[in-house]
């Protein structure tokens, strides 16, 4: 009857036990927390009075402690190194194992920080016969000896928390994936921007006058994207592009570059075609920006369908070539050319206000003034423009924005 009763007692502390699982595994919780509920639970079942649940990790082969409770001495985390045999021992157990002197050996090494010893009993947490993690449980009250009902409560318990332990080791591995993606790919957006900061110094090397124009676009595009709150990659995107967009150059007549006077109609369609030619060399390389290629084709489009080479209107540009069109613009107009000086700051953007929206986008233009603005003010942690002088205050700036966008409401009233 003592027996029959024990049983009962063993049983109903199993579905108590089960009751109290089922809310733990489904909650939306860290897994700290769930991993301490669902020792507790089988702490309970089996009467034990010492546990510690145990992940599993196959390089190298290893048991770390997630959480333990009632251990006096137990390190955190405490790990336990296993070998070979250690690992086909533990995933081949049919279920829970109590050890004794001469079964220590078999499941766990002594070359960790917590002693084999600590344990009486061994559950593996298994699914689809792979080893996800370990149930270590210690004493009982009065030292008694784990008997059978209690394994089979553990076992049964144990189905379930090893679930829960694959998952979250599931949930790692892709967390850790992806950080090491991320990883890799701001190493690879490093090794393109300095790579792609050459191109641009070997592109505007042929004119003396142009020596740092390249890059000068990249980085005004990249300020203009960000003044207009795209994503980091697109500015990324942006700031490539603007390295690239004059590639074409490099099969220009080095001395159409300095001639002092207007270029005649054959000498303007050799210099017209370097947008072509360098849609052709970008088009052959794989970047990890699907928009260079055409950026590079269509910055000198205009939105009154009066550029080059395929007389686009505004409607057909995507946004980083409109980018593109005006941080190349801005940086011709304030840059010296053999035919003439450099314009102000100021001048240059009341040259592309004037301009919007017939032939460059309003909204790229104002991400311009803003950030010119912000140079004004000195709010830019790095400045925008580096080595002109901003010689146009931020209220003047904000006349212009005021102009820009009186403009373009203007022009919808008409439309509609």
């Amino acid at each position: 009857m003592a027996i029959q009763t024990n049983n009962l007692r063993r049983l109903l502390h199993t579905v108590e036990a089960l009751s109290e699982l089922g809310p733990a595994l489904a909650a939306e919780r860290e897994f700290s927390e769930t991993s301490r509920l669902m020792l507790a639970a089988i702490m309970e079942a089996a009467g034990a009075r010492e546990g510690a649940l145990f992940l599993f990790s196959d390089k190298p082969a290893m048991l770390t402690s997630e959480t333990a409770q009632g251990f006096a001495l137990m390190p955190n985390p405490a790990f336990i190194p296993l070998l070979p045999k250690h690992v086909h021992a533990l995933t081949a157990a049919r279920g829970p194992v109590v050890l004794n002197s001469s079964t220590y050996s078999v499941f766990l090494s002594s070359n960790g920080n917590v002693a084999p010893e600590l344990f009486k009993c061994l559950a593996p947490l298994k699914t689809a016969g792979t080893l996800a993690g370990v149930i270590a449980l210690g004493r009982r009250p009065g030292d008694t000896l784990y008997e059978d009902s209690e394994l089979d409560a553990i076992e049964l318990l144990c189905s379930y928390i090893a679930l829960a332990v694959h998952n979250h080791a599931l949930t790692q591995t892709i967390a850790q994936r992806v950080a090491e993606n991320l990883r890799l790919m701001a190493s690879l957006h490093g090794f393109y921007d300095s790579a792609l900061e050459a191109f641009a110094t070997a592109i505007d090397v042929k004119h003396v006058n142009i020596h740092g124009h390249s890059l000068r676009v990249g980085r005004y595009a990249a300020a203009i994207g960000e003044a207009m709150g795209m994503q980091a990659s697109e500015v990324a995107a942006l700031r490539s592009a603007g390295y690239l967009h004059d590639i074409g150059k490099v099969a220009v007549d080095r001395r159409l570059f300095s001639k002092p006077s207007a270029l005649d109609p054959e000498e303007f369609r050799e210099m017209a075609d370097h947008t072509t030619v360098g849609h052709q060399i970008v088009s052959t390389v794989q970047f990890p920006w699907p928009k260079i290629p055409e950026t590079v084709r269509w910055h000198h489009e205009r939105g009154d369908g009066s550029g080059y080479p395929d007389k686009l209107g505004l409607d057909d540009l995507p946004i980083p070539v409109r980018i593109i069109a005006v941080a190349d613009s801005f940086d011709a107009m304030t840059s010296a050319r053999p035919y003439r000086g450099p314009l102000s700051v100021g001048s240059a953007l009341s040259d592309l206000v004037r301009l919007a929206p017939q032939k460059f986008d309003s909204n790229v233009v104002q991400g311009l003034l803003i950030q010119v603005r912000r140079d004004a003010v000195g709010s830019n942690r790095t400045p925008m423009i580096e080595g002109t002088t901003v010689n146009i205050a931020a209220t003047d700036i904000d006349h212009l924005a005021a102009t820009l966008q009186h403009k373009v409401t203007r022009a919808k009233a008409y439309l509609t």
